[in-house]
Order: C-alpha cells, then structure tokens, then sequence
C-alpha cells in the first residue's frame, strides 16, 4: 500500500509536472499572439479616437462657419436697419425744413402785409436801429440814388 501511495504521489507528481509545463508551453505559444491581439485593439481603439477627434473638428469648423454666416447676415440687416432709419430721418428733418420754410413764408407775408402803407412805422424802426449803433457807417442814399461817401467819418 505504501508503494502504491507512493507511485500514485509520483505519478501526481509527474502529471503535475507535465501540465505545469503544458502551461509554460502554452502560456509561451499565447502570450505572443495575446499581444498580437491587444495592440490590435489598442490600434483599433486609436482609430476610432481620431476618427472621433477628426468627426469633432468638422463639427467645431462647421459651427464657426455658421457662426460667422449668421454674424455676417445680423451686420448685413444692421446696417440696412441703420440705412432705412437714416433714410426716415432725413426724409422727417426734410420735412420739418418745409413746414419751417412755410411758417417763415407766412410770417413773412405777414410782416410785409402790416409794413404796407406803414410808413410812420418803418421810420420809427429805422430811427431805433440808428440809436442802437455802435459807430458804424451808415451810407445814406441821395436823389440820384448814390450815397454820400464818407461824409463826416465816425469817429474811430
């Protein structure tokens, strides 16, 4: 019994030993093709990341080309805003020249209208305006309708 506890020991022993190195011969023959495999994963792996990181970029460059169509487009509509609005106010400041140019006309009818036959009136204005003088020369028109040059200069 105890030899064959013996050879049954050994004989464990040596299919230990045989799958032990069946172990080390496959772990030899599939380590090579193991890392074979990784790198062709890791390959993959990088692939895809640029494919992302290119699919990316296209994305960044379509959205800044959209960006500046659409900031393009908002001058575009700014400046004809800004071109209808300068347009409507000169066409309003035109208009306001008008009706100030009518009320002048009138209130120059007006005058005229109250200096006709008003001779008393437009002396006394004329006599006034000679009073507020500041020493300035005043050429007064003669029968032959010249004035009278220089005659008693004022004072300097």
């Amino acid at each position: 019994m105890y030899q064959n506890r013996q050879a049954i020991a050994l004989g464990s022993l040596g299919l230990l030993v045989v799958v032990l190195f069946a172990f080390i011969l496959m772990a030899f023959w599939a380590w090579p093709r193991y890392n074979v495999y990784k790198q062709e994963l890791n390959g993959r792996a990088a692939l895809k990341e640029a494919e992302w990181s290119k699919q990316i970029l296209i994305e960044e460059a379509k959205a800044r080309e959209q960006a500046a169509l659409m900031q393009a487009k908002a001058k575009v509509t700014l400046a004809e805003a800004e071109g209808k609005a300068k347009i409507a106010r000169a066409k309003a400041e035109g208009q306001a020249d008008i009706e100030r140019a009518k009320a002048a006309a009138e209130a120059n009818r007006i005058i005229g209208a109250s200096l006709k036959n008003n001779e008393e009136y437009l002396r006394y204005v004329w006599i006034k305006g000679l009073q507020d003088g500041k020493g300035e020369r005043i050429y007064i028109p003669t029968e032959a309708g010249l004035p009278i040059l220089e005659a008693g200069k004022a004072k300097q």
